[in-house]
Order: structure tokens, then C-alpha cells, then sequence
């Protein structure tokens, strides 16, 4: 038997006292960034995870919750032996492949695997179990290092990301206006309902995949907070860049999962969401600057072009009920950044936003991308709304379609933005840039503006690595 040392004999010697058996080999596994070192033990017949760790409180804190978690019926590790007064202790193995790993495995051109989306749906159905059924009589006493996620917590992680992110990737802000604002936030999220488990750090590689269901390690950081923390954690886990459109799903079939274990107030908790969404990724990418800028391990530093792809989705879509100007300027100026989107080897699916508009309605802007694109004016192509014949329809009829395709000027404009765009797409995707607004403008925003951007979106559904939005605004404004 290799690899025993001072430091694994008394794990060797505490499976040996466990199981009647000695141990036939010994191998380290790969840790993740706490002081934690982790062993496989394995016997002609058995094998266990030894860890060595000399953190007493956070020991006892991962098997007193891991006990808990296992008379609650919950998929995680039983606990074989323990022996504290070391910092040694036996849990179950379960295998080697996460949910991250699994989902990496599998991963389709459409992003996820029918495989990988059903252990993703097991797992947000589950994690109400822990949050709600089994927090009801969690000894909160047990936490560490505190025993809810309250203001002090939520301080750290914010002055966390400031000093080891925004500092080290030499993010210019006014200090003070942000800390204002962190205060501001701080009170915000704690307006949340908070007497449930919040499992600190709900994310794929804390799920373990056996065969095709999930178990559940890691949650010894947990603490007593809001239910939005963890399903955010796991929705937005940056390098698993799940597509938006599966993350929403994930939500709904979480909160059906909470509402069969609680009455939920989903206005409410919707309201607060997006702000633990953008704490919890202000608190990894704290981790990144520090694991990466700081301590030089390139790994962590992979994961920044995905947690500002989420940043922008964010900016984008969802909107806070209380003004942050400082902090939202950081968040803006990390979007911007051209450099923290090339770390690694992260290659981003750029979207293209394509509108047609009413110049009635004023030039459309771009408030929540990171920089806007192009605006096209179409009002000196020919106009077949002159005439009665298609005046009832829009650019994307039969008729109106035949009309320009007759219309040598309206290829030739045509051709010239297909160009420009390409190039800018080619550019964008360089760069990891993930949005790009191109907007077409006409007098009724019925006729040119819609062909123009129906064509443009036909041009680049046939490239490589780009999703495609089109919104005739004129048209959805009538509509409304």
C-alpha cells in the first residue's frame, strides 16, 4: 500500500478500526479551495472518503448537518467514523463524477442533454427538502462561521468582491458611493423571509451523480437565510452556463417544489431574486480574483467570462426595486471590459437583438447591454406602403417580401449592413461578447424596418455560435 504518511495514518488506522479490514490502497483526491485534504480508502471489499481537516468547527458542522440531512431522508454521504479530537473522519463514497462533470460530458449543441436536464430537475425539487422540511429542526447552533446569512455575512462577501475582485482587475469606482450602496443592498436582501437552511454553496460540483440520482455534499458553510440564495447559486453557476431559457424552467419547477412544502408569497420572492442572484456572483467572483489574481491559479480565472456573461443577462432582464447607482456603474464597467472576457478558454454564444422600429416611437436604446451596436435607418429605401395594395401588410408578407426583392437599392443597403454585421459578429465573438443590439428604423415601422431585420435575422441564423432575437416594437406596441 503507496501513499501512507504521518498525516493518513490515523485515517488508515480509523478505517481499520471501522471496518475489520486493512486498507489495500491509498489515493489523494483533488480538493476544492478550502483547507480540506481528501483521501479514497479502499479494502478488498470496501471503499470510504477519508478527511483530514483541522478546522474543528466546520468538522463538527458537515457531520452534525450530514447526520441530520440522512434521518431526513436526504440523498448525502453517511458518516462511518469520526475522530475529532484529530480532524479525521470516514464519510460514503460516492464515486467521482459530478453534476458539472456529467453535464460537461454531455453537453449538446443545444446545451444540455435530455440526461442532463432530468438530474437537473430532481435537483430543484429536492433542495426544498433540505431548506424547508429539514431546517425546520437543524441545531442552527452547529453553523460556521456564523449561524445565518444576515448583514455581517453579506459585508463579507460584498467587501470580498470589492477588495479581491474590482481591486485586482483594477475596476475603477468610488468607494464610498459604493459603500453606500452595499448598504442599501444589504438591507434590501434582508427584507427577504430568512428562517430557512441556505446551503452556502449550492453549485454543480457540490452534486455528486451515482448512476442517475444526485447526492448532496459540501454544505458545511450552511446557515439559517432566504430560500432565493441556493437556487440562484445553482442557476447561475458560472461555468456551467446553463441556457437562460432552462434556468427559467429550473425556477418554476423549484418554486412548484416549494409551494407542495410551504405556502409561497412568488411576487415576493421574486422581488428579492434577482438580488441574491447578483450577491451570489459578486461573492464567487470575489473568489475568482482571490484564487486566481491573487493566489495565480489560472483555473479560478476561467470562470470570470462567465459570471460577466451572466452580469449582463442580468443588467438585460432583471430589474431591482431600489437604486444602486455606484454599484450598478461596477457592474456596467465589468460588462465593458473587454479583457475579463478572454480569461481561459470560455467561448460564449453571442445573441444579436434585432429590432424594427417607429421613428414616431423615437430611436429604441440600449439600456441594458453593454454598449448598444447599430441603428439603421431605412426611410430612403422605397416605401411600398405608398401603396394601397400593402398598406394592410408588413415586411414580412408574401407581397412586401416580392416587392423589395425586386428592388436593386434595398439589396444593395442590404449588402452593406450583411457586412458591417458579419464583421462586428466576427469581432464580438473574439472578444466574448455575448449581445449586440442592430435596430431598423422606418417612417411606420410596419414595411422597411420589419423586411430589413427579418432579412438580417435570416442571414445570421445560418452562422456559427450565434442565438438570434428579433422584436418588431411598432407591431408588439399596437398590440399592447
Amino acid at each position: 500500500m503507496g501513499n501512507v504518511d504521518r498525516a493518513t495514518q490515523p485515517l488508515v488506522a480509523l478505517f481499520g478500526d471501522r471496518f475489520g479490514q486493512p486498507v489495500a490502497r491509498i489515493a489523494p483526491l483533488k480538493g476544492d479551495g478550502s483547507a480540506r485534504k481528501l483521501y479514497r480508502l479502499t479494502s478488498a471489499s470496501q471503499t470510504a472518503i477519508g478527511v483530514t481537516n483541522a478546522d474543528v468547527r466546520e468538522n463538527r458542522a458537515f457531520l452534525e448537518f450530514s447526520r441530520h440531512f440522512r434521518k431526513c431522508g436526504l440523498p448525502v454521504p453517511e458518516i462511518y467514523a469520526e475522530d475529532l479530537d484529530r480532524g479525521i473522519y470516514l464519510e460514503e463514497d460516492l464515486g467521482d463524477t459530478t453534476l458539472f462533470q456529467f453535464l460537461t460530458m454531455h453537453r449538446t449543441d443545444g446545451g444540455l442533454s435530455d440526461k442532463t436536464l432530468d438530474l437537473y430537475r430532481k435537483v430543484v425539487q429536492i433542495l426544498p427538502r433540505f431548506q424547508i422540511d429539514a431546517g425546520r429542526t437543524l441545531d442552527y447552533e452547529v453553523c460556521y462561521p456564523r449561524p445565518s446569512f444576515d448583514k455581517q455575512s453579506m459585508m463579507w462577501d460584498l467587501s470580498y468582491f470589492k477588495y479581491y475582485f474590482l481591486r485586482l482587475a483594477k475596476i475603477p469606482f468610488n468607494e464610498q458611493a459604493l459603500e453606500n450602496d452595499f448598504e442599501w443592498f444589504t438591507e434590501f436582501l434582508l427584507m427577504a423571509e430568512r428562517q430557512y437552511f441556505l446551503y452556502r454553496d449550492f453549485q454543480s460540483r457540490n452534486v455528486m451523480v451515482r448512476g442517475v440520482e444526485p447526492f448532496f455534499i459540501d454544505y458545511q458553510g450552511g446557515r439559517r437565510g432566504a430560500l432565493q440564495y441556493d437556487i440562484a447559486s445553482l442557476l447561475f453557476d458560472a461555468k456551467a452556463d446553463l441556457p437562460f431559457a432552462v434556468r427559467e424552467e429550473l425556477l418554476e419547477r423549484y418554486l412548484e417544489a416549494v409551494s407542495g412544502l410551504l405556502p409561497i408569497d412568488r411576487q415576493a420572492f421574486l422581488s428579492h431574486y434577482p438580488g441574491f442572484v447578483y450577491i451570489r456572483i459578486m461573492q464567487a467572483m470575489g473568489a475568482y480574483g482571490l484564487r486566481g489574481f491573487y493566489e495565480r491559479k489560472p483555473q479560478f480565472l476561467a470562470s470570470i467570462p462567465y459570471a460577466v456573461q451572466n452580469l449582463e443577462y442580468l443588467l438585460r432582464t432583471a430589474d431591482l426595486p431600489l437604486e444602486l447607482p455606484e454599484l450598478t456603474q461596477v457592474w456596467r464597467r465589468l460588462v465593458a471590459s473587454s479583457s475579463l472576457r478572454q480569461f481561459g478558454t470560455a467561448s460564449l454564444k453571442l445573441t444579436v437583438r434585432i429590432q424594427s422600429f417607429s421613428y414616431k416611437d423615437g430611436v429604441p436604446t440600449d439600456e441594458k447591454g453593454h454598449g448598444g451596436g447599430y441603428v439603421f435607418d431605412c426611410r430612403a429605401l422605397p416605401n411600398p406602403g405608398r401603396f394601397e395594395q400593402y398598406a394592410a401588410f408588413t415586411g414580412s408578407d408574401e407581397a412586401v417580401v416580392a416587392f423589395f426583392a425586386n428592388e436593386p437599392t434595398v439589396r444593395d443597403f442590404l449588402g452593406h449592413v450583411f457586412g458591417l454585421i458579419d464583421r462586428t459578429v466576427e469581432n464580438y465573438q473574439a472578444r466574448n461578447f455575448t449581445d449586440l443590439m442592430v435596430a431598423f428604423g422606418c417612417t411606420g415601422g410596419q414595411h422597411r424596418s420589419v423586411y430589413c431585420a427579418e432579412r438580417l435575422a435570416q442571414h445570421l441564423r445560418e452562422a456559427v455560435g450565434v442565438n438570434v432575437e428579433v422584436h418588431h416594437l411598432a407591431q408588439e406596441n399596437e398590440s399592447r
